[in-house]
């Protein structure tokens, strides 16, 4: 292949949630376009090597427990070591939704919030920091920060900690793009909405594929490989006009 069909020869990207679903749709395609990849796993071991040797074995693999606090520095550390010392592309795909209803007890209530906004924002912006720190000394590099359809326009009273803690991510990302993109820092957002994937068929399964995608104008959910080509063609080097765009991948559900 040549330069314009792996666009992203000689960039490292490190990838979180990387085993499983969206994440390892987005590794097979950087890897695909010509990147090095950092499969970030917290407890899927055994896939997340599955998946390196998907790709050829062009990366590494690299464990990482967000919903510690110190979870996400000590991951970036040890990205960094794995790949010598520059990373190009950083991927905040990580993300949970818990359910929990407003009847709930309030320490269950309290503690559901605490750990999503850990994992699916406070993680993401810890990265976020040292990916900027990073890129500062090193010549730039990218952010991409995987949103959702339910940041949005609002979202089921029942999983209130997931469409809020995505709406906090779309705001950090407009702000890292207003803040630091004369340092060659380029931060965009993506918010899908329905993507088939294990979450959607827990859903399906409890309320059927027709609810699902009623309000859909296209008639389904997006594939993982969808917004993996996304992922990969906001990582151009090409594309810095993107920083600060949150790009919606819904079939129509949400239109701004």
């Amino acid at each position: 292949m040549n330069d314009f069909t792996r666009p992203l020869t000689g960039q490292t990207v490190l990838v979180t949630g990387a085993s499983g679903g969206i994440g390892a749709a987005i590794v097979r395609q950087l890897a695909a376009e010509g990147a090095k990849v950092l499969i970030h796993y917290s407890r899927d071991a055994q896939g997340a090597s599955q998946l390196l040797e998907q790709i050829g074995g062009n990366g590494w693999i690299v464990q990482g427990d967000l919903s510690d606090e110190s979870g996400p520095e000590q991951l970036w550390l040890a990205a960094l070591e794995l790949a010598g010392g520059r990373i190009h592309g950083l991927v905040n795909n990580a993300g949970i939704r818990t359910e929990i209803p407003l009847e709930a007890p309030a320490q269950q209530w309290r503690a559901a919030w605490r750990r999503e906004f850990q994992i699916n924002f406070f993680a993401a912006a810890d990265l976020c920091r040292a990916a900027v720190a990073h890129y500062r000394v090193n010549g730039g590099g990218r952010i991409i920060n995987m949103a959702s359809r339910a940041a949005q326009g609002g979202y089921a009273a029942d999983a209130l900690p997931y469409g809020s803690s995505k709406a906090a991510l779309i705001n950090l990302t407009k702000s890292l793009a207003r803040s630091v993109a004369s340092e060659g820092v380029v931060a965009v957002a993506i918010a899908p909405g329905w993507v088939r994937t294990d979450m959607a068929e827990q859903f399906i399964a409890q309320h059927g594929e027709a609810a699902a995608v009623s309000d859909i104008p296209v008639g389904r959910m997006a594939s993982p490989i969808e917004i993996a080509e996304l992922v990969a063609f906001t990582l151009r080097p090409s594309q810095a006009s993107l920083n600060g765009a949150t790009l919606d991948v819904n079939g129509g559900s949400y239109i701004r």
